[in-house]
Parts: C-alpha cells; sequence; structure tokens
C-alpha cells in the first residue's frame, strides 16, 4: 500500500503532482518549493470542481512522496489563448510568453489524447494562483491552519 492511500483525502481538495512524468513533476516541484512557481495552468476538469481560493492540494514529487501543500489565491477560468504573460511568468517556468505557449501548447496536446479532449488555442484553461502553506512531512502529512487574511 502506498503512502498516499493511507493520507485522509478529505483533508485535501486534491492530490497531485505538477505535469505529466516523474521527471517533470520534480523539476515543476523545485521551482514551487523555490518560491519561483506561484501559480499553475490545467484543463478544467471533467470528474471534479474547479479549484477555488482557499482549496489546500497536497502535491507529491515524481515518486508519489508528499512535498508540500499549496492553497489557491485565486483561480481564473479563460481561454488559453488570453492567459497573458503577467500571468504566464508567475508559474516560473519561462523567459517569454512565446516559449510558455509552446511549452503549453505540448503538455495540452500530449494531455488531450490519454484525457479524450481535443487541444485548441481557444481551449477554456484554469489559471490557478497558490502559495505553499506547508513544506515538511513527518509521519502523516496533516495540512495546518496558520494563515489568516486580513
Amino acid at each position: 500500500m502506498n503512502d498516499k492511500d493511507s493520507w485522509r483525502m478529505s483533508d485535501y481538495n486534491d492530490i497531485f503532482s505538477f505535469g505529466d512524468s516523474p521527471e517533470m513533476a520534480d523539476e515543476l516541484l523545485a521551482l514551487v518549493l523555490a518560491g519561483k512557481k506561484t501559480a499553475t495552468t490545467s484543463s478544467v476538469p471533467k470528474d471534479k470542481p474547479l479549484p477555488k481560493v482557499g482549496d489546500r492540494c497536497l502535491v507529491l514529487d515524481g515518486a508519489g512522496n508528499p512535498a508540500c501543500v499549496i492553497e489557491t489565491t485565486a483561480a481564473t477560468v479563460l481561454p488559453f489563448c488570453e492567459v497573458t504573460w503577467e500571468m504566464a511568468k508567475r508559474e516560473g517556468e519561462d523567459e517569454t510568453l512565446e516559449s510558455w505557449r509552446e511549452g503549453h501548447v505540448s503538455f495540452f496536446s500530449r494531455e488531450s489524447q490519454s484525457e479524450g479532449y481535443t487541444f485548441s488555442e481557444d481551449m477554456t484553461v484554469v489559471f490557478e494562483d497558490f502559495v505553499v502553506v506547508k513544506k515538511e512531512f513527518g509521519g502523516d502529512p496533516q495540512p495546518h491552519n496558520s494563515r489568516s487574511d486580513a
């Protein structure tokens, strides 16, 4: 039984790794933990609710181990082609909007094949800003409530 199976999934809105490979998961996680990646873009989920402010998600590394808990601070639904450089640079992955688009077109094209949708530039995506609220795990990963909004 994987440790993930023993976690209380009800403590989190989602449990996932960034990207679509163990290598990409570790690469993007390193950006998150370094504070360079504070946002992500995803296709609109078919089988679960859209992310919303306050959602907490357990992020796994490429080997499936708990790495951090993130909390959604904003979620914007918009067409892929309307993601701006001001938004894309918060993902911490690219130096230009063109590079960001190229990488995400490649990712969504791969994902669309496995998830059964057709990628297009006007496809609806979810752009999600987040903060890391927990980085260290010893035993059972439990989220904490240290954040307060003014």
